[in-house]
């Protein structure tokens, strides 16, 4: 099976800190079309999100209507997202952020019955990309969100492929 995992704002949709709102959701160009191309070429794809859904921030009923804004949004593009997960820690027990997303892409494991060594775990953030590496996936940077400031971190794993957008990942993942 072939399986990316993607984060939500800064790698399809533009972050603005944090999106509570369906309204505040807004798709980066091309990122909805490289969806659909990974589905035609047989990826499936989860949505791995480091937010984490207590009443605080955002709630599961805001959380899932932006999820649906952005699961229509794909399927008019011609894709669809497997399955959308996210943190498992309120933002009051998140003391370890790394390590909640790495319980996050284990479970995401599990539910796929795959190991994730080899798959590619896009995102713009520093502990998002270390976690990646942490579970044995390749940990992949892409520059829209907060990769450009994350670029030259001295703490950014070795293995990290660095991309300007998901559809130049797409690209070179698919050629």
């Amino acid at each position: 099976m072939k399986l990316i995992i993607l984060d939500h704002d800064g790698v399809i949709n533009f972050d603005s800190n944090i999106i509570t709102t369906p309204t505040e959701w807004r798709p980066i160009p091309g990122s909805l079309e490289a969806i659909a191309y990974l589905n035609q070429v047989g990826y499936r794809v989860v949505v791995a999100s480091n937010q984490s859904c207590d009443r605080k921030v955002l709630d599961m009923v805001a959380f899932n209507a932006i999820n649906d804004k952005m699961n229509k949004a794909v399927s008019q593009a011609g894709g669809r997202i497997d399955a959308v997960f996210f943190s498992p820690y309120s933002n009051v027990e998140r003391r370890n952020f790394r390590k909640s997303l790495i319980i996050m892409f284990e479970e995401i494991a599990e539910r796929f019955g795959t190991d994730l060594k080899g798959v590619l775990i896009v995102g713009d953030i520093l502990r998002y990309l270390q976690a990646a590496e942490s579970v044995g996936a390749v940990p992949t940077l892409v520059l829209t969100g907060k990769g450009k400031k994350i670029r030259t971190a001295r703490s950014l794993p070795k293995s990290t492929k660095v991309f300007s957008d998901l559809a130049a990942v797409v690209d070179t993942l698919t050629k």
